[in-house]
């Protein structure tokens, strides 16, 4: 990625104090659809745990030890600073927060256009028309595929209704049934590389009166480094004072909550469990939340009475470890081929992946169908099969990605000619 896109990033976080707009009441119940049909649209409920028990976010860090550098981090991240909620109800005429969209498997999927695509996964995504977009300067858009269980980021995005497209700075795909990380120096629709909705405060597990993994926060400066689970840095200083990306702090265990309102509980007992994450840089111990309009104003500000100096580092060297590499598919599929008009064109190919798993595959003809699935072997072959009824060349394109997120493509000449 290009140094100046992880510059311009540094600015790209709101700087703000929260406003009392609008109050709610927590305790109001939350509706939950049944487990055959999940509820969909903006900021919905969401029933179920992403990645699995293992994954980091999942990882209870409360008897980790200290580290070593874990003041100095904490003075250069701001230990006078007040632990800041970055969401709420409204903020300056919109949502206050980073909204999230969910969707059944069945919406339908758009392209999607990237000005750093060599570290975006390509479309197509199913983001709706008019999916929520987060207001203020970043413009995530998140999308969950609720039936597939995969997660779809933007950065900067924006929809052009004259294309039924999207156009966004970076992307990312999560598989969140699997341990699914990014490629090492990649950014994601995050600064750091990491997935945004698993780390967002939301409201709906505030109200069920539990929080099960790490959340999101930011911080003013960081050095030019990431830790694991981040992929990517997005400085240029090698202060070894400043937090590299993904670092992990925790509420301190003998800091006292109990005078604290309950929704505020909620949260601090999370970070106290399982942390929170270095994700991008901006306001000192901004931690990032959906908005909703249930919101307390009054509750989420009485929680600034914590601070920078009540939190420590977490050392996760070898409780939370990286995964073993990577790497990415290599599909071969031969020759250009020929066939006539009408007759079935067929062929068998295959790829390579030393270190993948958890394939799936997808063919597009070029002939104007579409893409169809591809069903895979487990000696990672398949087996083209189609049927063109017009002369022509036609290019056909296979992408094979694995579960780690990495993609690989080919693409075949098919030259149809008359009977």
């Amino acid at each position: 990625m290009k140094v100046a896109m992880k510059l311009g990033r540094l600015a790209g976080r709101r700087f703000f104090a929260a406003a009392a707009l609008f109050s709610a009441i927590l305790v109001l119940p939350v509706a939950v659809a049944p487990a055959d049909t999940p509820a969909t649209g903006p900021c919905v409920p969401i029933d179920f745990t992403f990645f699995p028990a293992d994954n980091p976010w999942n990882a209870d860090v409360s008897t980790l030890p200290v580290d070593p550098r874990s003041d100095a981090y904490i003075a250069s991240m701001g230990a006078a600073d007040e632990l800041h909620p970055d969401f709420g109800t409204e903020w300056d005429g919109g949502p206050n927060g980073i909204p999230y969209n969910v969707v059944r498997g069945t919406q339908p999927k758009v392209p999607v256009s990237f000005y750093y695509a060599d570290e975006s996964d390509p479309g197509p995504y199913p983001v709706p028309p008019d999916a929520q977009v987060e207001w203020g300067s970043d413009h995530h858009v998140l999308t969950l595929d609720v039936d597939n269980r995969i997660l779809y980021e933007l950065y900067d995005a924006t929809y052009d209704a004259s294309s039924n497209s999207w156009t966004a700075g970076s992307g990312a795909i999560w598989d969140l049934k699997v341990n699914s990380y990014r490629p090492a120096g990649w950014t994601s629709a995050d600064a750091a590389g990491l997935p945004m909705l698993p780390g967002l405060v939301r409201y709906d597990e505030v109200a069920r009166g539990e929080i099960t993994h790490a959340l999101r926060f930011t911080v003013p400066r960081t050095q030019d480094a990431y830790i694991f689970p981040a992929s990517h840095a997005a400085a240029t200083s090698t202060d070894p004072n400043l937090p590299p990306m993904g670092l992990r702090v925790r509420l301190k265990a003998d800091y006292d909550i109990s005078g604290l309102p309950a929704a505020d509980q909620v949260i601090l007992r999370a970070l106290k469990k399982y942390g929170m994450i270095v994700a991008d840089n901006g306001g000192p111990f901004y931690i990032s939340g959906a908005p909703d309009m249930r919101w307390n104003e009054d509750d989420l500000r009485a929680i600034s009475a914590i601070h920078g100096s009540d939190f420590e580092v977490v050392n996760t060297s070898g409780a939370v470890a990286p995964p073993a590499p990577v790497s990415t598919p290599r599909v071969l599929l031969g020759r250009t081929g020929r066939v006539r008009v009408g007759s079935t064109f067929s062929r068998r190919a295959r790829f390579t992946d030393t270190h993948g798993r958890g394939w799936t595959a997808r063919v597009n003809y070029g002939d104007g169908h579409g893409s169809k699935r591809l069903t895979l072997t487990s000696s990672k072959r398949f087996r083209l099969v189609h049927r063109y009824k017009k002369r022509g060349t036609f290019r056909i394109s296979v992408r094979v990605r694995n579960s780690f997120g990495r993609t690989g493509t080919a693409k075949l000449k098919v030259v149809v000619r008359r009977r």
